[in-house]
C-alpha cells in the first residue's frame, strides 16, 4: 500500500499522522510505502524525518487574520503549493491520502482528488479550521476525536476514533514513570508546557508564581526555545534550597512519561490534549489561546464539561500559582479529575483510524 500524508501548521497535526502511519506499520499484511507532503516552515520536515519518515516540501499558508497583502501571498502560497502537490502525488501514486487538518493539509487534500485518489480526513480538535471545512467536501472518509465535532461532519461518512497518542502513554505506568525520571513516590509534580504558539504570556505567569509553587511542588516547565534564557534567569534568582525544584526545558521528548508522573498539568488547549490528559489521567488546567479563530476553546471546553480539567482564561492569569496550588492541595477533586479524565481515554484511536485509511485504500 502507498500512503500519503499530509498535514502541518503545528505539532498538533503531525503527530497524529505518525501515530496512525504506527498502527498501519503494525498490520503484519500490509507491505507500505509511505510519504509526508506538507509545509516545511513550522519543523515539520525534522519531525517527519525524525521518525523515519520521507518527506517532500509543499508550499501552504494561513488565510485567517491575514491584511488585503496577507491574503494575496496566502493565496498564491496555496495555488503553488495545489500545483506543487499535483506534481509529487503524481509521481507518488498513493493508494489513499490521510490529512490531519491544518492549513498544511490543504494543498495535498485538493490534489488528492483533483487526481481522483481516495481522502481519508481525520479532525483532531472538537471544531474544525477552515482546512477541514473545505476537506469535508473533498473527503472520501472522515474520523474524528470525539462526538461533538460530529454537528460539524457529513454524519454519513464520519467515525470517531478519539485521538492518536503515542502508544508509552499506555505502556508506561505512573509507578515506572516516576522511577524513569527519578522522581520521589510522594513527591508532588506539576508539568507546565505552553506549545509553541503564546507561549510567553505562560511563561510570564509562571514566573510570577515560582516561588510559591516551588515551596510546594517539584515544577517541570516546558518553555520553547525563545523563553529558556529567561526561565534560566529566574531558576537562579530562587533561594538555593528550591533551584532544584524548578526544571526548566525548551522541549522534553519524554513528555507522555512526565505527563503520566505529574500531578497537575498545565496546557494550552490544542487539539493533542484532547488525547494526551485522558491517556495521562492528568487533572489539568487548560489556558486556551485567542489565535487561530480560539478553537481551542472548545477543546477545553469539552475537557472542563467531562470532568477532566479545569479552564484558565488569559484574563486571569494573575491568580495563576494560587489556582495550581488550589488544586495540587486538594486531594479529593484531583482524584475525581484523574477518573473522569481516565473515562475518556481511547488506547485503540490510531487503530481505529488505520483501519479506515487501509479500508479507503483496499477499494
Amino acid at each position: 500500500m502507498r500512503l500519503a500524508l499530509t498535514g502541518g501548521g503545528t505539532g498538533g497535526h503531525i503527530f497524529p499522522a505518525l501515530a496512525v502511519l504506527e498502527a498501519v506499520r503494525a498490520e503484519p499484511s500490509t507491505p507500505i510505502e509511505v510519504c509526508f507532503f506538507g509545509p516545511e516552515n513550522r519543523g515539520e520536515r525534522s519531525l517527519v524525518e525524525s521518525a523515519g519518515v520521507p518527506f517532500e516540501g509543499v508550499p501552504s499558508a494561513g488565510l485567517r487574520g491575514r491584511g488585503p497583502l496577507g491574503l494575496v501571498k496566502s493565496a498564491w502560497a496555496l495555488l503553488s503549493g495545489v500545483v506543487t502537490a499535483v506534481r509529487k502525488l503524481r509521481r507518488f501514486k498513493p493508494d489513499v491520502v490521510f490529512s490531519t487538518g491544518g492549513y498544511g493539509s490543504f494543498p495535498g487534500s485538493l490534489a488528492a482528488r483533483l487526481l481522483r485518489r481516495p481522502l481519508v480526513v481525520y479532525l483532531p480538535d472538537v471544531h474544525p479550521g477552515w482546512a477541514v471545512k473545505a476537506e469535508r467536501l473533498l473527503a472520501t472518509r472522515m474520523t474524528t476525536t470525539t462526538d461533538a465535532a460530529l454537528e460539524f461532519l457529513p454524519a454519513k461518512k464520519t467515525v470517531v476514533t478519539g485521538y492518536p497518542v503515542r502508544e508509552t502513554f499506555f505502556t508506561l505506568t505512573r509507578d515506572d514513570a516516576r522511577a524513569q525520571l527519578g522522581i520521589a513516590p510522594d513527591e508532588r509534580v506539576v508539568v507546565i508546557a505552553g506549545a509553541s504558539q503564546g507561549a510567553r504570556v505562560i511563561n510570564s505567569a509562571v514566573f510570577h508564581g515560582l516561588l510559591t509553587l516551588c515551596r510546594t511542588a517539584t515544577v517541570v516547565h516546558i518553555t520553547g526555545e525563545a523563553g529558556l534564557g529567561a526561565a534560566i534567569d529566574v531558576r537562579e534568582a530562587l533561594p538555593p534550597d528550591l533551584r532544584d525544584r524548578y526544571q526548566p526545558s525548551p522541549f522534553r521528548s519524554d513528555l507522555p512519561a512526565l505527563m503520566l508522573a505529574a500531578d497537575v498539568g498545565v496546557f494550552r488547549a490544542g487539539a493533542s490534549v484532547l488525547g494526551e490528559i485522558p491517556a495521562a489521567a492528568l487533572p489539568s488546567i487548560l489556558i486556551p489561546g485567542t489565535f487561530a479563530g480560539g478553537h481551542q476553546r472548545n477543546n477545553a471546553r469539552w475537557l472542563a464539561n467531562n470532568g477532566a480539567a479545569v479552564i484558565l482564561e488569559e484574563e486571569g492569569l494573575e491568580a495563576f500559582g494560587a489556582r495550581v496550588r488550589e488544586l495540587l492541595d486538594d486531594d479529593v477533586r484531583r482524584e475525581a479529575m484523574r477518573v473522569a479524565a481516565r473515562a475518556l481515554a481511547r488506547p485503540d484511536a490510531a487503530a481505529a483510524i488505520a483501519k479506515v485509511v487501509m479500508e479507503v485504500a483496499r477499494k
